[in-house]
């Protein structure tokens, strides 16, 4: 079963419904756009759904043929933009100022639509399909709060399968692989507390400028020096604030900012530890005082290898064997559809949408104004989520 014949047919629609997704765009808990625009697509083909679920979230059910296996899985798409201004030029390009799908929700929105059709025209299965069509993935811990709000409750599901596009793959091209995909991801905030005073008497003051900038450098010798090389994570302080302009005061206050990306909790647990014993230290030696806090972000996204196995056979019956990789490379980039992968087993998997020209807007990182999401990936897409279910719940067995 390559792409399927029907839902390469529906490109040029699905295309036109991206679009519109793409210049409509509107950030967390606030997608009501995408979310009307779902809603009314499911009940065009008549597919049941609640809604409501984190705020904006919508979770539609096929049920198969026959559901005497008793078996259900989830498929999982995002639907916020960011806070970006689009420089694309595109014809489709977003009509709100500020706003941008610069990540790809909206193709992985209308790839889940056209699954949803193409599911309850045929229903080839033997089982449920739970469809999770999920706001706020972009920093606002959606898929935490639709697990909490009860979806996997409401919606028991055996497995859950989810996809990203990917600019660095080549187009067409799948990636994933049993354990760690994507990181955890947690804010630092460290606020150093001297004494602030006149630039030409630095030994009347406790310099918070000075210090922090020896805890910034610090830091990085944590993951050098302090973590296993065969283990992974990465320390960047990306905001440094300090100082009211002038140039002859040395300021009493400066506060550092930055992220802690990792795949393993102990590592996790174990970096936390060692950000607080050097920043401490280093305060303490100087004579300032230090605040640290951390904030518990994302879940590492963590595939389970039942279900990259599912997920593998289904990319083997849409693209041709030498386009699959198994054993990708994991990225330390994060994605909320870890959470659910903590409560369900599954996996996660890199579609690849970067073509051969130079300057193509699909070939931008993800995050980039001046990216796009490549409409061509669309039928693969939803012809894998397709592939997963009849793999999963076959209808002869």
């Amino acid at each position: 079963m390559p792409v399927i014949n029907s839902l390469a047919d529906l490109k040029t629609e699905a295309a036109t419904w991206r679009h519109e997704l793409h210049q409509n765009p509107q950030t967390s808990y606030e997608e009501t756009f995408a979310s009307g625009f779902v809603k009314q697509k499911l009940d065009e083909w008549g597919i049941t759904y609640k809604e409501g679920i984190a705020v904006t979230g919508v979770v539609a059910t096929i049920e198969g043929q026959k559901t005497s296996s008793g078996k259900a899985i989830g498929l999982r798409a995002d639907m916020d933009a960011l806070n970006i201004t689009e420089k694309t030029n595109l014809e489709h390009a977003s009509k709100n100022p500020g706003k941008m799908h610069a990540c790809g929700h909206d193709g992985h929105t209308a790839t889940l639509l056209a699954t949803a059709k193409y599911l309850s025209e045929n229903r080839n299965f033997d089982g449920k399909v739970h469809l999770i069509f999920q706001p706020a993935e972009e920093g606002g811990k959606g898929a935490h709060t639709m697990i909490d709000e009860g979806l996997f409750k409401d919606f028991p599901c055996d497995y859950v399968f989810g996809y990203h596009n990917w600019p660095e793959m080549p187009k067409g091209h799948i990636g994933t692989k049993i354990g760690p995909l994507m990181a955890a991801t947690d804010d630092i905030e460290i606020t150093v507390t001297g004494a602030g005073g006149h630039a030409s008497q630095p030994h009347l003051t406790i310099d918070s400028l000075y210090i922090a900038s020896q805890i910034v450098i610090a830091l990085q010798g944590i993951i050098s020096r302090m973590l296993d090389p065969v283990d992974t994570g990465v320390i960047s302080i990306t905001n440094f604030n300090a100082g009211s302009g002038a140039n002859n005061i040395i300021p009493e206050v400066a506060t550092l900012t930055g992220t802690l990306r990792t795949y393993k909790q102990e590592t996790r647990d174990k970096l936390k530890g060692k950000i607080e014993v050097v920043t401490n230290n280093i305060a303490q030696a100087y004579g300032a005082t230090v605040s640290i806090n951390f904030t518990d972000g994302l879940d590492p996204t963590v595939n389970s290898a039942d279900g990259v196995e599912i997920a593998l056979r289904a990319a083997q019956k849409v693209v041709p064997e030498d386009m699959i990789d198994g054993d990708c490379e994991p990225c330390m980039g994060a994605e909320d559809f870890g959470a659910y992968l903590t409560k369900v087993p599954g996996a996660f998997i890199f579609l690849g949408q970067r073509e051969k020209e130079e300057g193509s807007p699909h070939n931008y990182g993800l995050h980039s104004p001046y990216y796009d999401f490549n409409n061509e990936i669309i039928p693969i897409a939803s012809s894998y989520f397709v592939a997963v279910v009849e793999e999963y719940m076959p209808l002869d067995k």
